[in-house]
């Protein structure tokens, strides 16, 4: 077995059997469309389209806010129905674009770069950040941000991350299978920005089928190799993904430059290589719906604005009247309380279950058993951190370095006193870092 991970972590059931070996699948979108312009870390995009005017597909309807920021696009072609604050998933009204589709799906003229090796690497970075790509593994961070390091003559390592650690997840895994050549692109496109750096593909060890037929393709690419990473959980996170490659390890206060790294997920390569190859923007993504409430779990390629709901009636609909509903995976994902949301850039996938066992648990005291620092990846103690979190104790909280959570859920899941010590930590966290800001 590969020693390729790192310390903690656990392999809980993945689920993974329901999506693996069904195709990906697109589709189209029935009714209005919903694009808000937050979707990604950074300041938010700014609507420049106006109620009542015609828009073409791959048209920008909202720019960049800033450096940190990315534009946002038309997935389809049809009037702007209004630009006011709509219900998302996180449940806040956020600024949204809507669009009545005309179901012409008429488009911009693209501009498509035939020579790689003739683009500067300004132009590339220019080319991505036009494009709207944001990391699509949940962060949303803007690629072009994290692809100009200070040094990049320091960067060694660019990681295309096709873990897809997550249980259920089979987005990734079908990308892989159906088109690893965009993925393989979109990672030497990225190298053209590092002189001195070699292409990592890192996929779990469990999907030897997509092992074997990358590694297959690269034979022939001196800078590119696939690396076999051990299946568990949370592999594919940044810090542990960086660690189980190089084995070098970074901490909260670092990037992952800091340590000679770029890790992009797959779906981000392929956002890539299709705006440095076809010229278009990002519009689109693949999304698993899955769960035993599911009729029929695929994954589909949808644009983006697209309501959750749609997904699910193209899913073949609820298997009875689910309990949970869950945007992304089951351990960092939320929970949903309405599908009339929009699909956005970081929407990996609905998962819907007829039991939400988890709300039926009971809480209980700790007892002082440490499998929570066993499976810890951040090498903290939750129990420990959840009580100064409960407390409000901050001075104790970030004494005890608990800024380390990655909020990966794997305390949580294995404590047998059912104590909710993710949520809790997770909560102080975000007090912390509204403190750090305000002050």
């Amino acid at each position: 077995m590969t020693n390729r991970t790192f310390r903690g972590g656990l392999h809980p059931h993945d689920g993974k059997e329901l999506s693996k070996d069904k195709p990906i699948r697109e589709i189209l979108p029935k009714g209005e469309l919903i694009f808000p312009v937050a979707q990604h870390i950074g300041a938010p995009a700014i609507p420049i389209v106006t109620k009542g005017e015609h828009v073409l597909c791959g048209q920008m309807i909202a720019k960049a806010g800033g450096f940190v920021s990315a534009p946002v696009f038309a997935s389809v072609s049809g009037t702007v129905k209004a630009v006011e604050p709509r219900r998302v998933l996180s449940g806040e009204h956020l600024e949204c674009i809507i669009i009545e589709n005309d179901h012409l799906y008429e488009e911009v003229s693209f501009e498509a770069s035939l020579d790689l090796e003739a683009l500067s690497k300004q132009e590339i970075i220019e080319k991505i950040s036009n494009a709207g790509i944001v990391g699509m593994g949940g962060a949303g961070f803007p690629t072009h941000v994290k692809l100009s390091p200070k040094e990049p003559d320091k960067i060694t390592y660019v990681i295309i991350n096709c873990a897809e650690c997550e249980p259920y997840l089979t987005s990734d895994y079908r990308r892989m299978l159906e088109e690893p050549e965009k993925i393989i692109g979109g990672l030497k496109v990225i190298l053209q920005l590092f002189d001195n750096a070699k292409g990592i593909i890192a996929i779990e060890d469990n999907k030897q089928d997509c092992i074997d037929l990358i590694k297959n393709l690269v034979k022939e690419e001196p800078r590119i190799a696939v690396k076999s990473l051990k299946t568990k959980y949370p592999q594919g996170a940044e810090r542990q993904l960086i660690y189980a490659v190089t084995k070098r390890a970074i901490n909260s206060s670092m990037l992952p430059a800091d340590a000679g790294c770029v890790v992009n997920n797959a779906d981000t390569a392929v956002a890539i290589w299709q705006t440095i190859f076809t010229g278009r923007p990002l519009m689109s993504r693949i999304v698993t719906v899955t769960g035993d409430a599911i009729t029929n779990p695929t994954n589909f390629r949808v644009r983006l604005g697209t309501k959750f709901s749609e997904l699910v009636e193209e899913a073949g609909g609820f298997v009875g009247t689910p309990e949970k509903v869950i945007s992304g995976g089951p351990m960092m994902g939320i929970s949903m309380f309405d599908q009339e949301v929009p699909i956005v850039k970081t929407s990996s996938a609905l998962l819907a279950f007829g039991k939400d066992d988890v709300a039926k648990w009971e809480p209980s005291a700790c007892i002082n058993c440490g499998k929570c620092v066993e499976v810890c990846p951040g090498r903290i103690v939750p129990s420990r951190l959840a009580d100064f979190a409960e407390h409000g104790n901050t001075e104790a909280f970030e004494k005890n370095n608990g800024m380390e959570c990655c909020e990966c859920g794997c305390c949580s899941y294995i404590c047998p006193a059912k104590r909710q010590l993710t949520q809790s930590i997770k909560s102080m966290r975000k007090m912390v870092l509204a403190s750090r800001k305000k002050s």
